[in-house]
């Protein structure tokens, strides 16, 4: 199954307007929800000019990787990145 039909990627923007021109402190989350369950199953805060690679990466994989492999890539970088490995 292609990941596409199993997630979907959310983008809370700390304020309107573009990463480029975001006020200095202003935070962006981003969220892969399962849509069968419509549980969060990544959760990623932080600066904008980041949160919109992240949401760039994310959709790219969403968009060639199946649900299993999305899962496993993505959930594996998670860990990595907060030091729980």
């Amino acid at each position: 199954m292609n990941a596409r039909t199993a997630y979907k990627v959310s983008v809370t923007k700390g304020a309107p307007g573009p990463a480029l021109f975001a006020v200095p402190g202003r935070t962006d989350r981003v969220e892969v929800v399962e849509l069968g369950s419509g549980e969060t199953v990544l959760l990623w805060e932080g600066e904008p000019m980041e949160a919109s690679r992240l949401t760039r990466a994310l959709r790219r994989d969403l968009a060639r990787l199946d649900s299993t492999q999305f899962r496993a890539a993505w959930l594996t970088e998670a860990t990595i990145a907060s030091g729980n490995v």
